[in-house]
């Protein structure tokens, strides 16, 4: 195996760690990390979504417990089918629309500029949710939801929506369903958490399509790759994981608006003067 490729998928493996469950969007980075490293063919882009299952198992993993306690009472206890139902509700939306535009979405989207366009407009939309919310919960007597436990169905399906944004990359995946959350009335700690257990099923889903539409592009000799970008992934996310958790018990998301901000003004910057040659759009 080539060590360069190595690195490189090494490389895009901790992005997707650091990046999947932060509002900063995982494929915006790995859009962009990849076009540097010039590994943005077609089995760069399957290597990209493949790799989202490493990050999805630090989640489970962090929360081992809740979900083998939902899968072992899933048949006899109210609280453990609510919140499957919740979740299979919540992604039925993106799983529709997603099979429906993903082929016109990434022949159109997945660039650079677009990418870093969405960087911006999505740190400006949590720069005014942050306001709103703050504003609401000083003005309004407002009863948060605090626990994934407490979701009514409608309420998931409207998060369900809200991930939807995420199928434009550089949106975010989890900040449109943190943010949604945060519309629709819920904690900051309850929308993240939700967030994780939303990405469960809607990457996973995404990873065997992605295999499958694109399996005769793969091979054995690609194990490596995978096994390497898999394994930086699922280290770096779970200790993203756990400190997202420990971050916003103090803090609001207003740092990560300001870096989608900056961000895309650096893309834009170096696009502009010539000094990156992105892909073109």
């Amino acid at each position: 195996m080539d060590l360069l490729l190595l690195f490189k998928v090494f490389i895009l493996g901790i992005v997707e760690g650091l990046t999947e469950f932060l509002p900063v969007s995982s494929t915006g980075h790995l859009i962009l990390v990849g076009d540097l490293l010039n590994f943005n063919d077609e089995k760069g882009k399957v290597f990209e979504i493949v790799i989202q299952t490493g990050a999805i198992l630090a989640v489970c993993w962090e929360y081992r417990a809740k979900l083998l306690s939902t899968f072992s009472g899933i048949t006899r206890d109210p609280v453990a089918q609510r919140f499957t139902l919740n979740l299979f509700v919540a992604f039925l939306p993106v799983a529709i629309l997603g099979l429906a535009f993903n082929t016109a979405i990434k022949a159109v989207l997945f660039k650079p500029v677009p990418v870093a366009l969405a960087f911006m407009i999505g740190g400006v939309i949590i720069l005014f949710a942050e306001r709103w919310y703050k504003k609401r919960l000083t003005h309004e007597r407002v009863v948060l939801v605090d626990s994934v436990d407490q979701l009514t169905w409608i309420q998931a399906l409207k998060l369900g929506f809200a991930q939807c944004a995420a199928l434009i990359p550089g949106t975010s995946r989890s900040g449109a369903t943190i943010i949604g959350g945060l519309f629709f009335g819920l904690s900051r700690k309850c929308a993240t958490e939700f967030s994780f257990f939303l990405a469960i099923p809607t990457l996973f889903a995404a990873t065997v399509y992605s295999l499958w539409k694109s399996r005769d592009l793969l091979s054995m000799a690609d194990f490596p790759m995978f096994g390497v970008g898999f394994t930086a992934a699922f280290i770096s996310a779970f200790v993203v994981v756990r400190w997202l958790i420990r971050y916003i018990s103090t803090h609001d998301f207003t740092f990560f608006a300001w870096y989608r901000i900056v961000f895309g003004l650096v893309i834009f910057s170096t696009a502009y003067f010539g000094i990156v040659k992105w892909t073109p759009n």
